[in-house]
């Protein structure tokens, strides 16, 4: 039975570094998903000796993406929104995924129980945890994970009955 975050969290991870340009992450984004068969919605940022320093979600960048002032712009429905979109990717091409990235990192341990684990994402609306031991990064565990092993308990649960 998987009970910590050990048993739950993905050991092959991908990364980025603080100064890859966000156009380039946007691809790396892309091809981790090809290779893992599931989309990724954020990864760590780990910088030159591999320690965590960020993380990098898809909310940090479409939040760079959004109009600073778009709250007060009504229904938008006589704004050119391509022109915007245009502008947005634009200026994105200049940023660095340091320039971005949240630093506020909650981490937890390999022996960290998955309901602590799913209190942690619900009260703070954290969709990744990184699983840290001294120092060093084991893995991470993503929420859907964490679902879908509860949903396998389910499942299990029928079949016995």
């Amino acid at each position: 039975m998987k009970i910590v975050a050990r048993d739950i969290m993905d050991t092959g991870f991908h990364t980025l570094a603080p100064e890859t340009p966000i156009s380039e992450a946007v691809n790396i984004f892309k091809q981790a998903s090809q290779e893992e068969g599931r989309r990724l919605f954020g990864m760590m940022v780990l910088d030159n000796n591999g320690d965590l320093v960020g993380m990098l979600s898809m909310y940090d960048i479409l939040l760079f993406m959004r109009p600073k002032h778009v709250h007060i712009w009504g229904k938008m429905d006589d704004i050119d929104l391509t022109g915007i979109i245009d502008q947005g990717l634009d200026k994105a091409k200049s940023i660095r995924v340091g320039d971005i990235m949240s630093q506020e990192i909650v981490t937890i341990g390999p022996d960290t129980h998955k309901f602590l684990i799913l209190d942690i994402m619900i009260k703070q609306h954290i969709r990744r945890l990184p699983v840290i031991e001294d120092g060093k990064i084991l893995g991470i565990v993503y929420i859907s994970d964490l679902f879908y092993d509860i949903l396998d308990r389910f499942t299990e649960e029928d079949n016995q009955q």
